[in-house]
């Protein structure tokens, strides 16, 4: 097999180096198996606090998966076909999580703690990969992203689509 996936956090670049650093020593401690170190994983990878850790951005990262790749001469092995491929396979890791489960509410109250903290993992992974494609690409992710959502407001209008999943050319 001539593709490695990346699942590790990815190393922080020269910029963040103080960040990264504090990221390690928690997901160490985390690993190590602290208890309360690990629950304060759990929680925020679950989504407990409501909110979104603002300090990480799309750019980060970027960097930070780049970084990672390259320290570990994956870089030849990061094709646009092979990233695609692997990203695949993530999305259909989240699959499996909710497989069986029927529907499942927002707040994932039949999701066992080990699952929200599996399914962060496999999401963190689909947005790896993600990012890696864009990157290698040359698509600057966070711009396109915006560019996109400007053309959503344009095609869906609240006045035609709000409260309706009807098609835009159907509105």
């Amino acid at each position: 097999q001539q593709f490695t996936k990346t699942r590790a956090m990815p190393a922080p670049d020269v910029g963040t180096i103080a960040e990264g650093e504090r990221e390690a020593k928690r997901m160490k401690a985390a690993v190590d198996g602290e208890a309360e170190a690990g629950a304060s994983v759990a929680a925020t990878a679950a989504g407990d606090s409501g909110e979104w850790d603002a300090s990480v951005s799309l750019e980060s990262l970027r960097r930070g998966i780049g970084g990672f790749a390259r320290e570990r001469d994956w870089e030849q092995f990061q094709t646009p076909r092979n990233l695609l491929l692997a990203l695949v396979g993530e999305v259909g890791e989240v699959s499996e999580i909710f497989q069986w489960k029927g529907e499942v509410d927002s707040k994932l109250s039949s999701f066992t703690e080990f699952e929200k903290v599996h399914l962060g993992e496999e999401l963190s992974d689909v947005l790896f990969y993600l990012l890696r494609l864009s990157d290698v690409c040359g698509i600057d992710l966070g711009k396109a992203a915006g560019l996109k959502l400007e053309k959503n407001h344009r095609k869906y209008p609240v006045a035609k689509s709000k409260g309706r999943s009807t098609k835009y050319d159907k509105l």
